[in-house]
């Protein structure tokens, strides 16, 4: 055998662990970025709608999609984090200094620094998220109407005010900090039963 056969077989070899070894690494990171809770005695998939981190609260009126109806209330609460607004920045592309910059925005009419008006919004969607079933989004309207400062404590308040029929649902939606209203609109949300997979 020659000397550059048997550095090729060495090569092959040394590859061929490498990229098992990576597989093996992807999947194990895979697995643990699932979110799971622990019940009964063993750990279990945590659907979305249960989803729970440290600082996340979230209460709801109804558990059963086929019993969602008007009056029925999901609230979600958070503090925004000045992780959280650079996060969003980095990955909206809305870098305004605003948000990110506190010599700046020292200077500004807010006197500091306040989070992205999409990025409290959102918190209705994270709210919507906890509906029971698939919540679908078809419109959101909103009104940004008072500033939400890093470090503040703010809550979404989802409410069914009319059902449109085809599983349709017209919302109140509102981002509160304590009693003070800073974010005001409505949306419409398609409401489906969660699709039948094999690991539930």
């Amino acid at each position: 055998m020659t000397p550059l056969i048997e550095t090729f077989r060495a090569w092959s070899r040394v590859s061929d662990h490498v990229v098992s070894s990576m597989v093996q690494a992807n999947r194990a990171t895979a697995a643990a970025m699932r979110p799971v809770e622990w019940s009964n005695g063993e750990y279990r998939d945590v659907e979305s709608v249960e989803h729970r981190r440290p600082g996340w609260e979230f209460e709801r009126s109804v558990d059963d999609v086929e019993a969602i109806d008007v009056g029925d209330v999901i609230t979600f609460t958070k503090t925004v984090t000045d992780d959280d607004v650079r996060q969003f920045a980095d990955a909206s592309g809305d870098t305004n200094r605003l948000h990110l910059d506190d010599s700046f925005a020292e200077e500004t009419r807010f006197g500091g620094r306040i989070a992205h008006g999409t990025l409290v919004g959102g918190l209705i969607s994270a709210a919507l998220a906890r509906l029971p079933g698939l919540t679908i989004y078809l419109s959101q309207d909103l009104e940004f109407v008072a500033p939400v400062e890093i470090g503040d404590e703010v809550t979404a308040t989802v409410e069914i005010v009319e059902a449109l029929g085809d599983d349709r649902y017209r919302l109140e939606t509102r981002v509160e900090r304590g009693d003070e209203l800073v974010v005001d609109g409505e949306a419409v949300v398609m409401v489906d039963a969660l699709p039948e997979t094999d690991d539930r």
